[in-house]
């Protein structure tokens, strides 16, 4: 016969005990969750940022060998014996590197944080909409000038109106350029100091250092000097400037006297022009104006004045393309003059032939 026995029923956990756990692992889960999307936000947004950057440095990196290889040289410093053009792609090439090197970083910083916003609260970005629409506003009324000067140095720089070691005018401040960013430049002038301009403010670049320069010169005479004959002494001491080995490089073309320019009771005013290199031009002036005293000397004749001369406003027009230009023809010449300078001999190869004599 079979004798019953009963069990004792399992142990009931408290309900608030089953809730706690429950909810505690809702949310273990929920967190899990939301750290795996944060995780991959944000190593997809370094992967893009990484892969922009690298595209990006290879540009730059080509273009920069290219240059390098094209002047066959190994170091970036030596392109300043190299065609200058070479060396202003390469200092602008690795400033728009930078500028968008920076722009990638902020614009993916900016992207995977609103994502990472978006993944954690939902509903937090929509609620974020007016006030980030209102802050959106505020900065853009306050920093309008921020704005103003990147804008007008990303257009500085993409097209190449300054570049590092230029002498410039920008108005605000005159001297050699140090550094070109998107919102600043800096500018040291002839005493030391440096100047830090507001590309926005800029309204006008004198650049001096682009292409060729022109040395312009007046010498006097005593009024009883005989022009022509100074005239062909100063021709001849600007020629012999032009042959000399050491200057012959950095001129362009051929001297030229522009002939009497100015006269009054005291002295004769005669003018010479020299067409130099832009980085050249002050150190051929000096020289120039030692050598046109020198010949005024040697006539015998009295130098009453000798002074290097920048025409401006209506008197620069009429002498460089108005409607009485000078001798000098233009020249669209913007990088190094050939090695053996303007008196390089001629091929004899490529001389013509003498014409036949008739019988």
């Amino acid at each position: 016969m079979d004798i019953p026995f009963e069990t004792a029923p399992a142990p009931q956990l408290p309900s608030w005990l089953v809730d706690f756990w429950s909810r505690t692992l809702a949310w273990l889960i929920e967190a899990g969750g939301n750290l795996l999307n944060v995780l991959l936000i944000i190593v997809i947004c370094v992967a893009i940022a990484f892969a922009l950057r690298f595209v990006i440095r290879r540009v730059v990196h080509r273009i920069v060998d290219s240059a390098k290889s094209k002047a066959n040289v190994e170091d970036t410093q030596a392109l300043e014996r190299s065609p200058l053009s070479d060396m202003r792609l390469v200092q602008r090439t690795r400033t728009l590197g930078t500028i968008l090197q920076n722009i990638v970083n902020v614009t993916v910083g900016i992207v995977g944080i609103v994502l990472i916003t978006h993944a954690l609260a939902p509903d937090l970005v929509g609620s974020l909409t007016l006030l980030t629409a209102a802050l959106g506003a505020g900065l853009g009324f306050g920093a309008q000038n921020i704005v103003k000067d990147v804008l007008n140095g990303l257009f500085i720089v993409a097209e190449d109106q300054i570049g590092i070691g230029d002498m410039v005018d920008m108005g605000l401040a005159s001297g050699v350029v140090e550094y070109v960013a998107v919102r600043i430049t800096h500018v040291r002038d002839v005493n030391g100091t440096l100047w830090y301009v507001r590309n926005g403010e800029v309204t006008r670049i004198g650049n001096m250092s682009q292409g060729w320069a022109r040395v312009i010169v007046d010498i006097g005479v005593p009024v009883d000097a005989d022009v022509a004959v100074v005239e062909e002494a100063l021709l001849e001491a600007a020629q012999g400037l032009a042959k000399d080995p050491k200057w012959r490089t950095r001129i362009i073309e051929r001297p030229e006297v522009w002939g009497l320019e100015s006269m009054d009771g005291d002295a004769l005013v005669i003018r010479v022009v020299m067409k130099t290199r832009a980085t050249a031009m002050d150190d051929v002036a000096h020289e120039l104006r030692m050598r046109l005293k020198d010949a005024v000397e040697k006539l015998g004749l009295a130098v009453p004045s000798l002074a290097s001369v920048v025409p401006e406003g209506s008197a620069g027009a009429r002498r460089v393309r108005g409607a009485n230009p000078p001798k000098t023809r233009p020249n669209a010449v913007t990088g190094v003059p050939p090695a053996r300078g303007i008196w390089r001999k001629k091929n004899p190869k490529q001389q013509p032939e003498p014409p036949e004599s008739k019988p």
